[in-house]
């Protein structure tokens, strides 16, 4: 049983509650005084119902006694049972020693660390269980100070954060009582060192936005990610739409959930379906399986190229995103989960809806919130500290020297039209890196093939005259049609010209059935 007294700051006070226990030969346990907020608490074993009525309006008698009351414990015991329950759940070691260097205390953890039991490790001497650092010599100093190093545990390495613990004593200084020990394996700071990486990696941060219309965009994903209604990005090929999807993703509240992407355009309808709503198993040897919505639960499903989705699995996501419900693939039963949706395309999903090839509803339903990512040709701002991005992140990658970027060269990479986009100026500024042997990244080290918007791409290398080019042309055009219409009078039907005139042509170039798998 335990008593929370409030009481004032009395000389003498505590005796006479205790007198009072003594008189109803109560045995104490414990005892403790909070002298900030001026309560005292008493611990003792259980007593007699009738004794217990007694005792509690003796001490309400005593002067300065203002409240008396049953506590379920003591402050002492909810820090220590605080204590273990923190030790208990970090996945680190942690060993607490005292002045001498003798363990008092450790975790878990510890003991998994250091491959011996809770009863082998208490009382041992920590310089017995941690090599490569002198912990007595440290305890002695003149004035020990936190360290960090490196130190053996069971044969391994691992990084050890040495803290010392100090009591205060008013006016006379701290009093040296031991010190706490966090021990870290190289394999946990990897974890550690990855999942902030990753975190890098994944956020606004690392998004380039230096032209006025990708801070806008970055801007309103940043908001727009802190919401729950679905959002669609549309942009070109290599613009970053899934960058700024899992952006979003880590700044949402659902960013401990999972983020799993899935491409729409890659795989064939009933497999989509499949991996996107899963599969119940009730064939003979089929297992079930667990489709990205639920493996997602709680976290965000990318639905990349949304706008080549079949008509069938159109309607079956719209049926989820009116009620978070679906059905996997071969089953009656309905499975709910809290998923938000991120979708993006780079088609004109309005165009498709007003051919039939999109249903409308769906197309409202992920077109809540709207990010636009404009092609890289129209942030040429953007291009440079991309460019320089690449270059750093690709020579360290092959252990070289950051090669520096020429004026020439940097013009040359802002007028570029750059139809892949970003994609398009990262692969190109990897392979110039990974083959560069000079100090500088010059236009002559960039292998771009020449591209207009008009005509698309051009050979740079072109060689001949322009009879001679038409010739090359219309030679590959006949052996693509050739096949499809493997008669000379097919063909000039197909091309408007005469039967002769083909026939002549497919004579020249050598285009013959034997020649042309038909």
């Amino acid at each position: 049983m335990r008593l929370d007294i409030h009481c004032a700051d009395r000389i003498g006070i505590a005796q006479e509650i205790l007198n009072i226990l003594v008189n109803y030969q109560v045995d104490l346990k414990g005892i403790e005084v909070d002298s900030v907020n001026c309560r005292m608490y008493v611990s003792f074993p259980p007593i007699e119902f009738e004794q217990f009525q007694k005792i509690m309006p003796s001490i309400r008698l005593i002067d300065g006694v203002k409240d008396v009351r049953t506590t379920a414990f003591l402050p002492s015991e909810r820090e220590h049972n605080e204590l273990n329950t923190l030790l208990r759940a970090l996945p680190d070691g942690v060993i607490s020693i005292d002045a001498k260097g003798w363990v008092r205390l450790c975790n878990d953890a510890a003991c998994k660390d250091l491959q011996l039991s809770e009863k082998e490790i208490l009382g041992s001497n920590i310089n017995n269980l941690l090599k490569g650092f002198n912990f007595t010599r440290w305890l002695e100093g003149k004035e020990v100070l936190g360290q960090t190093t490196r130190v053996e545990v069971a044969g391994e390495d691992f990084i050890a954060d040495i803290l010392p613990i100090a009591v205060p004593q008013g006016a006379e200084g701290d009093v040296l009582a031991g010190a706490v020990i966090n021990i870290k394996s190289q394999s946990r700071l990897g974890q550690q060192v990855s999942a902030f990486r990753r975190y890098g990696q994944e956020s606004f941060a690392t998004i380039h936005n230096f032209s006025t219309a990708m801070r806008r965009v970055v801007r309103e994903a940043r908001k727009m990610a802190q919401l729950e209604a679905p959002i669609l990005i549309t942009g070109e090929t290599g613009t970053g739409k899934e960058l700024l999807a899992r952006a979003c993703h880590y700044a949402s509240n659902r960013s401990v959930k999972p983020f799993i992407a899935l491409s729409c355009a890659s795989l064939p309808d009933d497999v989509a379906e499949s991996e996107l709503f899963g599969y119940a198993g009730y064939e003979e040897n089929a297992a079930p399986k667990r489709g990205v919505l639920e493996q997602a639960d709680g976290g965000t499903v990318f639905l990349d190229e949304v706008g080549e989705m079949s008509t069938q699995l159109q309607t079956k996501l719209l049926r989820f995103l009116q009620d978070g419900t679906f059905r996997k693939v071969g089953d009656e039963n309905e499975v709910k989960v809290n998923v938000r949706i991120i979708a993006a395309t780079q088609k004109d999903l309005p165009a498709m809806v007003q051919e039939g090839t999109f249903r409308e509803d769906l197309y409202y339903r992920i077109n809540v919130l709207t990010l636009e990512i404009a092609p890289l040709r129209d942030r040429r701002a953007d291009v440079g500290p991309l460019a320089e991005h690449f270059i750093q992140k690709y020579a360290q990658q092959n252990g070289h020297a950051i090669p520096e970027l020429s004026a020439e060269c940097l013009a040359f990479l802002q007028d570029y039209p750059w139809p892949g986009n970003v994609r398009q100026l990262e692969n190109a500024i990897y392979r110039a890196v990974s083959l560069l042997d000079d100090n500088e990244l010059r236009v002559e080290h960039l292998q771009l093939p020449t591209f207009t918007h008009d005509l698309g791409y051009l050979e740079s290398d072109f060689e001949g005259s322009l009879d001679q080019a038409v010739k090359r042309f219309e030679a590959t055009l006949l052996r693509k049609l050739y096949p499809a219409y493997p008669s000379s009078r097919q063909l000039a039907k197909r091309l408007g010209l005469s039967h002769t005139a083909v026939a002549n042509k497919l004579r020249d170039y050598g285009i013959n059935r034997k020649t042309v798998k038909v």
